[in-house]
C-alpha cells in the first residue's frame, strides 16, 4: 500500500502544534504529531524538504524499515528535530495500519495489559494553601496521584504555577520572545518540605504525591532534596537535575531512596541507556513525539523493563492529542507502564481541531477502540488558528547567571 502524499499542518489554538497527515493510494490516511515547542518550523522544514520526498511511493505497511531508513539512513542522527519528524511519520503509519486492520493500535502492539490508564494531575498554587485546595479538588474528581507545585515566596515567577492564567495554553503559548525567570535554590528549599508536610497532614494516604524540580538543582542539591522528602513517600521526584552527565545520578541515588523520574527531553534509547541499565532512575519519561514515535518508545520501554524501570510518559500541553493517543495505546499494552502525566485534553479551541472519544473516569483514561489511534484532525478548523512564534522561558539566578529551565 504505497504512500501517495504527506502533508504538514501548523496550527495554533492557544499554542502551536505540527500535525502530519500521511495518505496512501487506497485513500486511507494516518496522523502524527511533530511538535517541538519553540522550534516548530524547524521540524516543518525538515519534514517538507528532507523526509517527504524520500517516502512518497514507499509501502506504508513497512513501519520498522521506514523508521530505520529515517534514523540510520542519514549521517546526522538523533536530536529533537530529526526524532520529532520520525515520530510523526511513525505515528501516522501505525494509525494507517490500525485502520486497515480494523483494530485499535494497542491490539497491534500485543493487546491490553490493563483495563485503564492511571493518570497524575497537576495542582499548581500561588501558595501552599492554594496548592492544597486544588489538590483536594482533584482528589474529589477521583485522581489518586497528583503533582504538587507552589509559587516560591520572594521570586516573581515559579515553574508550573499558572498565576493569573487560566490554563497552560495562556501560560506558555504564543510568547514572541523568551520571558526570563529568577531562580533561588535557597528560597526553594524553604518551601518544598513544608508543602509536602502539610499535604500529608491534610490528606494522609488519600493520594500519591509527585514533584517536578525541572532540573533546577545541582546533583548534590538534588540528593539533599530527595533525602528531605523521603518521609513523605513521593511516587517520584521528577527531573531533579540535568543528566547530560549521567554519572550525576549516581551521586543522587547514593544519598536518597526517593524514586527518581527523568527523560522528557530525551530523543533515543542512547540518551537514557546508562541511567536505565545502572538502575539510577525508577521511571523513564520519554514522549512519543520527541523520541521517535510509537516504534521508538517501544524500544526504550522494552529495554527499561529488563531493569525494573517503569514508563511515565511526558504529558505536557505542547504535545497534541495525537501524541496523547499514541501514549494511551502504548501505555495499555506496555507491561512496565507506571503512570501517565495529564493536564487535560486541551482548550476549547483545540477540541474543535482534534477529536477523539477517550474517556476520563476517576483519574483514569479508558482507551478508544476505534481503528488506528482514534483521533481525527479537522483541517478546516485548523486554518482558523495560524502559527505564532513562541518560546519557553529562560531561567537566571538572582545575580543574573543563566541557569537551567
Amino acid at each position: 500500500m504505497k504512500i501517495t502524499d504527506i502533508q504538514v499542518f501548523v496550527t495554533s489554538p492557544g499554542r502551536n502544534f505540527v500535525t502530519v497527515k500521511v495518505t496512501t493510494e487506497s485513500g486511507v490516511y494516518g496522523l502524527g504529531d511533530a511538535t517541538v515547542n519553540g522550534r516548530e518550523l524547524a521540524v516543518v522544514t525538515y519534514l517538507e524538504e528532507h523526509v517527504v520526498p524520500c517516502l512518497v511511493g514507499r509501502d506504508a505497511h513497512n513501519i520498522e524499515d521506514i523508521w530505520q531508513y529515517l534514523y540510520k539512513g542519514v549521517y546526522w542522527r538523533r536530536g529533537p528535530i530529526t526524532m520529532a519528524a520520525i515520530a510523526a511519520i511513525d505515528m501516522a503509519l501505525w494509525d494507517i495500519k490500525g485502520k486497515v486492520a480494523g483494530l485499535p493500535v494497542y491490539q497491534l502492539l500485543g493487546g491490553k495489559c490493563r483495563e485503564a490508564i492511571t493518570l497524575y494531575a497537576h495542582a499548581n498554587g500561588e501558595n501552599i494553601e492554594d496548592t492544597l485546595d486544588k489538590t483536594e479538588e482533584l482528589i474529589q474528581q477521583g485522581f489518586k496521584a497528583i503533582r504538587l507545585q507552589s509559587a516560591i515566596p520572594g521570586l516573581s515567577e515559579t515553574y508550573g504555577v499558572l498565576g493569573d492564567k487560566k490554563d497552560y495554553f495562556e501560560l506558555q503559548g504564543n510568547r514572541p520572545l523568551p520571558p526570563e525567570q529568577e531562580w533561588s535554590t535557597a528560597k526553594y528549599f524553604k518551601l518544598v518540605p513544608e508543602l509536602f508536610e502539610q499535604a500529608r497532614q491534610r490528606f494522609g494516604d488519600k493520594a500519591q504525591f509527585l514533584h517536578d524540580v525541572h532540573s533546577r538543582l545541582t546533583p548534590i542539591e538534588s540528593a539533599k532534596l530527595g533525602k528531605m522528602l523521603e518521609e513523605y513517600q513521593l511516587l517520584f521526584l521528577e527531573d531533579a537535575s540535568i543528566a547530560e552527565n549521567q554519572d550525576n545520578y549516581k551521586l543522587i541515588r547514593h544519598h536518597t531512596t526517593t524514586p527518581l523520574a527523568l527523560g522528557e527531553t530525551y530523543n533515543t534509547i542512547w540518551d537514557c541507556k546508562d541511567l536505565i541499565q545502572n538502575q539510577l532512575i525508577d521511571y523513564i519519561r520519554v514522549a512519543a513525539t520527541h523520541a521517535g514515535g510509537i516504534t521508538g518508545v517501544k524500544k526504550i520501554s522494552d529495554f527499561a523493563d529488563i531493569y525494573n524501570v517503569r514508563t511515565a510518559p511526558h504529558g505536557a500541553p505542547d504535545l497534541s492529542p495525537i501524541c496523547f493517543a499514541a501514549h494511551m495505546h502504548l501505555n495499555i499494552s506496555t507491561h512496565n507502564f507506571g503512570i501517565q502525566e495529564f493536564v487535560g485534553f486541551g482548550n476549547e479551541e483545540s477540541k474543535t481541531i482534534f477529536k477523539h472519544d477517550m474517556k476520563l473516569e476517576n483519574g483514569m483514561i479508558y482507551v478508544s477502540d476505534a481503528p488506528g489511534l482514534g483521533v481525527e484532525f479537522d483541517e478546516q478548523a485548523a486554518t482558523q488558528y495560524p502559527y505564532k512564534r513562541s518560546y519557553l522561558p529562560v531561567s537566571r539566578l538572582e545575580d543574573g547567571t543563566l541557569w537551567h529551565w
